[in-house]
């Protein structure tokens, strides 16, 4: 049995406002346990996206993903055997879903927990019936994403999706969530500003893209605090969505969340 993408997190100068934005255009409902002090979590039924306020040091980002997994200790057992340059810390229980953090070879921190883990409270209600829009796929820029996606596809036993002649990403599944583990080069951001290898987009299912297209521009409309971000249209913004269109064959429509976290929509599964 696969392990289970339980969250995604992003950290955010403007989390309350981020929050309502997720639950406007996609859906997504609040957690019945929600910690407004600390944070806000909404869920699609399946996956929590946990987003937290920008703290000294954080840049404000899609920061980092969680898996769930059946034993806790047999897989950092077998992390410690097998990736001896992995690390992880305990969490405090302010951080629900975060049972313990790791990161994989390359330094891509992700968090482990698993429901009955001491310093793990259920903050977000387990299967709900999922939402039309949804959470399909989330990506990541790294330096060696063969040896990654041999690391994930071992530890949490994801399944592989074949790519398409030329296509540079590795593709796993937890049967549900599709994770594109994209190559980072230096030399993609030629005429941008550089990002270092780190989390990269949030895709969403939409039922109908036309339908979903005018439903932002509705809620824009009537509040301009949910808005999107705008892109401003200059050489760079254009060079960043040319990069981001040819990176990640699963995203249709791009846009950015209300502190310029790019997500995509699409209509495919």
């Amino acid at each position: 049995m696969p392990a289970k993408i339980n969250h995604l997190a992003i950290v955010s100068e403007k989390y309350a406002v981020a929050g309502k934005f997720y639950e406007a255009m996609f859906g997504m409902r609040t957690s019945p346990n929600a910690r407004p002090a600390r944070a806000v979590t909404v869920g699609d039924g399946y996956v929590g996206l946990n987003i937290n306020p920008r703290f000294i040091g954080r840049p404000a980002r899609f920061d980092h993903f969680g898996v769930e997994v059946d034993d806790a200790e047999s897989t950092f057992d077998h992390i410690g055997r097998t990736y001896p340059t992995v690390k992880w810390l305990k969490r405090p229980t302010n951080r629900p879903f975060a049972g313990v953090t790791t990161h994989d070879p390359d330094g891509n921190v992700f968090d482990i927990s698993q429901k009955a883990m001491e310093n793990r409270t259920d903050i977000y209600a387990d299967n709900n019936a999922l939402n039309e829009r949804h959470v399909r796929h989330f990506g990541f820029r790294t330096l060696n994403p063969d040896a990654m996606a041999d690391f994930y596809s071992d530890v949490f036993k994801f399944a592989r999706i074949d790519s398409a002649s030329g296509d540079p990403n590795r593709y796993l599944t937890d049967g549900h969530i599709t994770m594109v583990v994209m190559p980072w080069a230096i030399t993609d951001y030629n005429g941008t500003g550089i990002v270092s290898p780190s989390m990269d987009h949030i895709g969403f299912r939409v039922e109908n893209l036309a339908e979903f297209k005018a439903h932002v521009d509705r809620v824009g409309g009537s509040n301009p605090y949910l808005a999107p971000s705008l892109l401003q249209g200059g050489p760079e913004d254009c060079a960043r969505m040319e990069l981001a269109r040819r990176s990640c064959p699963l995203c249709e429509h791009y846009l950015v969340d209300v502190d310029g976290v790019l997500i995509s929509a699409s209509e495919t599964a």
